[in-house]
């Protein structure tokens, strides 16, 4: 299947290529080793979440992409202990020495907000309508870093002057229902920065705002992890928005990761089908005129797996050997950086071809 070019990602809305973000260090921030997580349907437990291993650096943009139900927010949320009752989670999540699995509730709520912070998706439905901007920002301020009061209104008024918003003193007085959909995300980026973290979450952040407002809310993103070093693990299923911000990309389908590499690698020449697939049916506005690939049949359910890969039932170069276990996932021959859960990388893996759109984003460069 041919590799299909990139779609025009939102710095090109700007003219601009792609920047090249902070060197992450070598040392993983944060790892997931064998991360499973069970959900209680009533009679029984469904796995939603496969052995999942994933690594994240100081000063590194990890995009996590897939389809919904595909299991990327599950797993960082799996991480932080924010499943509830019904989920039974195993394996490892190790964040900076410590191990997340099993924390005590006290030690977990230390670091959510803290060094570890979350964007959601919808800021309308994160944020308490009830509670205006300042109060909230506040409410950070005061659990992790001890400002109260009059240092605690300054402070949240330095992060809403931080992330762009006019009027910040004016702001802090409103309720989110008072702002735009594009300023309350503004707002919950302030108020994941009021813990100074480490490491930030962010999950579809820019899915409900439009093509100008989610170009600005990214470059916010690069602006504030180039300042301050921190890892960004960034949940899309737009690979646009991935292409853009990405320094490594996880493709996960069905609960695994299926494919690991290096951003431009990925989008250069992916290993695994599925991801080629992804990319086959994405069009590309500057490119000839063409009829998009599609990937045919639907994604299984968790409860009704097949016993090989997940994918076989829809991947064009199924083979005996993809319906008998589900394959581990293992280094790219000839790239060891690069790994993917296929059994028949070695027949599948050809030499890589730039993208045409990366080809003319360097033209431009």
């Amino acid at each position: 299947m041919p590799t299909a070019p990139l779609p025009a990602s939102p710095r090109d809305l700007h003219g601009a290529s792609p920047a090249a973000g902070p060197a992450p260090s070598a040392a993983p921030l944060a790892t997931l080793r064998g991360l499973t997580v069970d959900f209680d349907i009533g009679e029984r437990y469904v796995r939603a979440l496969h052995g999942v291993d994933l690594t994240i650096a100081r000063g590194e943009t990890l995009g996590v992409v897939g389809e919904s139900g595909c299991g990327k927010s599950i797993t960082w949320l799996a991480a932080l202990g924010l499943l509830g009752p019904g989920a039974r989670v195993g394996g490892s999540a190790v964040f900076d020495g410590q191990e997340l699995i099993g924390m005590r509730p006290r030690g977990l709520d230390r670091l959510r907000g803290g060094r570890i912070a979350l964007i959601f998706q919808d800021p309308a439905s994160a944020l308490n309508p009830v509670q205006r901007i300042g109060r909230q920002i506040g409410e950070s301020l005061a659990l992790h870093r001890g400002l109260r009061g009059r240092a605690a209104r300054d402070e949240a008024r330095r992060l809403l002057d931080r992330v762009g918003i006019a009027n910040a003193a004016q702001r802090l007085d409103e309720y989110p229902h008072e702002l735009s959909g594009g300023m309350n995300q503004r707002v919950m980026i302030a108020m994941a920065l009021a813990g100074e973290p480490d490491l930030l979450i962010a999950d579809e952040p820019t899915t409900a705002l439009d093509a100008t407002i989610q170009a600005q809310i990214l470059d916010l993103l690069r602006d504030l992890q180039a300042e301050s070093g921190m890892a960004l693990a960034l949940i899309s299923h737009d690979l646009g928005v991935i292409a853009d911000m990405a320094d490594r990309v996880a493709v996960m389908y069905s609960g695994r990761v299926i494919e690991e590499a290096p951003a431009g690698r990925l989008f250069a020449a992916p290993a695994h089908p599925y991801a080629r697939g992804l990319l086959a049916a994405l069009p590309d506005i500057e490119g000839p005129k063409r009829r998009l690939e599609t990937i045919p049949g639907s994604v299984p359910p968790p409860h009704a797996l097949p016993p090989g890969c997940a994918f076989a039932a829809r991947c064009p170069h199924v083979d005996g050997v993809c319906e008998t276990a589900p394959p581990p996932l293992r280094p790219v021959p000839g790239a060891p950086a690069r790994r993917a859960a296929c059994a028949r990388l070695e027949a599948l893996v050809r030499p890589p071809e730039p993208a045409p759109v990366l080809q003319r984003q360097e033209q431009r460069a």
